[in-house]
């Protein structure tokens, strides 16, 4: 079950002019709970103006093998307006506490022999410099190649980190950065990575049919230009695993089929049930946490998935889903934040 904890600020690190690295130090008696699988991300939590303000910031640092973690450290990147991270950029300093949620995230790769390979935008390096340097470090093995697309050399988060990597293992790691707001010495020319130049660009750079596993992250745009990319060079959908940091107001998915006048949801959480009857206009997160405050949740926005739950009984529909995966979906999760209800009665299963 998640929970909140306060972590004390260890380092303020500024990688560029509008991002940060925040190192928490996690006490002993928390590092279990702390305990992360390369790839997963952190929920922070902070009130203001009387305000709960939650963003979910994906662990950089390899997993620990063993016993769980000292310390965590996410990326954070300036998003215009930002309630968390202009205050993270602006107002985060040594020895100040945090709220933070134990881990979370499926978009994980547990370290084993083969062939792997990124595509990733902007801050989406975050969770796949855990996944390369935990993958690299622990299984002799494995090969990855990371193609990254950021505006411009000044803009790019962990530069440092991955110089490092390509360092450390060059006959194992594979780096290709593609600029789109600036032209390199040498390298690629600039532009955006769209479907179209990638379905050019993989073939040329790796077998791939012969990765066993592809990681996208980042804008929606480029995730789903990356990913219609390799379905038409013939990727197995079972291979490609997607985690998108930004989705515009109004992109939906599913938006069809009327509520009915009266429902009720059925929860289980933590152990414990209740059932309670669904609003006007609510999701079904939204009818929980009026009845348990310590439900599962993080961006509300379909995109973080920390709201998973199975769907015992009942029909709902989702508004927006860009965190399950479709082998999740037929398995019968769906997400809390952007179910409404289909059927007068539905049962949700938050422990599964």
């Amino acid at each position: 079950m998640a929970r909140f904890h306060r972590l004390r600020v260890a380092a303020v690190d500024r990688l560029t002019d509008d991002s940060v690295a925040l190192t928490l130090t996690v006490p002993p008696r928390l590092r279990e709970e702390y305990r992360y699988a390369p790839g997963q991300h952190l929920a922070l939590r902070r009130t203001a103006d009387g305000e709960e303000i939650r963003r979910t910031y994906s662990i950089c640092s390899p997993a620990p093998d063993g016993e769980g973690p000292s310390t965590l450290r996410v990326g954070v990147r300036l998003v215009e307006g930002g309630a968390f991270s202009t205050y993270a950029l602006k107002e985060i300093d040594l020895g100040d506490e945090l709220e933070v949620m134990t881990p979370a995230g499926r978009f994980t790769l547990p370290p084993a022999p083969g062939r792997y390979a990124a595509v990733v935008g902007g801050s989406g390096i975050t969770p796949v410099l855990s996944i390369v340097s935990t993958l690299l470090a622990r299984e002799p093995d494995a090969r990855f190649c990371l193609i990254r697309s950021d505006r411009t050399a000044a803009s790019t988060m962990f530069l440092e980190e991955v110089a490092d990597l390509k360092d450390r293992y060059p006959e194992r790691f594979q780096l290709v950065t593609v600029l789109s707001r600036e032209e390199q010495q040498a390298g690629l020319p600039s532009g955006r990575l769209d479907q179209e130049r990638l379905t050019g660009l993989l073939p040329a750079l790796l077998p791939v049919g012969q990765v066993d596993g592809w990681f996208l992250c980042g804008p929606y745009g480029l995730v789903e230009g990356a990913e219609r990319a390799l379905r038409g060079l013939g990727v197995a959908r079972s291979r490609i695993h997607q985690e998108i940091f930004h989705v515009d107001a109004g992109t939906a998915t599913v938006t069809t089929a009327t509520a009915p006048a009266h429902s009720t949801v059925t929860a289980r959480l933590d152990g414990r049930g209740g059932t309670w009857p669904v609003q006007a206009g609510e999701s079904l997160l939204d009818t929980v946490l009026r009845n348990r405050p310590d439900a599962p949740y993080a961006c509300k926005g379909g995109v973080c998935g920390t709201c998973r739950a199975f769907l015992v009984s009942g029909e709902v529909r989702m508004d927006r889903n860009f965190a399950l995966e479709s082998e999740e979906t037929e398995a019968g999760y769906v997400l809390a934040c952007q179910s409404r209800p289909v059927t007068e009665r539905v049962e949700l299963d938050f422990d599964r």
